[in-house]
């Protein structure tokens, strides 16, 4: 099962707005370095746990790893060949709302070369592009 919230208070939610930066979770706050975005989207939780897979893999057990995010927004979807009207569809996923300067996981225990690495092989299951960054005064 992919992430998604034990219970809430509204089971569907609106569309929303995605514009703007990301005003909270945009520094270091746990690890050494950190994945952090650069453009915007919805990130579900299959692509969470896909990415979190791919940096404990290359880890083999070693360092220690913070998930910042979690999907708590509900996306509907109305079956296929089903006329308009009689409401909103049934909840399919949940996903996670990315704004560019989100900190999206962070990483520390390791080398900066093993860490950016980890961060390498998340980056190519996200669906936005992400950078590498470090804590100040952390040796490279």
């Amino acid at each position: 099962m992919a992430l998604a919230p034990a219970r809430t208070k509204y089971r569907k939610a609106q569309k929303g707005s995605r514009k703007g930066n990301a005003k909270g979770g945009n520094t270091i706050a746990f690890g050494d370095f950190a994945i952090q975005s650069l453009t915007r989207g919805n990130m579900t939780g299959r692509q969470i746990e896909a990415a979190r897979v791919a940096i404990t893999r290359h880890l083999k057990r070693k360092g220690k790893l913070w998930i910042r995010i979690f999907p708590h927004k509900p996306i509907t979807k109305k079956p296929a060949e089903v006329r308009q009207g009689q409401g909103k569809g049934p909840v399919e996923f949940y996903v996670a709302v990315i704004k560019p300067g989100a900190v999206l996981f962070e990483l520390a225990g390791v080398s900066a070369s093993i860490a950016k690495d980890a961060f390498r092989l998340a980056d190519a299951k996200l669906p936005f592009r992400c950078r590498f960054i470090m804590r100040e005064g952390v040796a490279a």
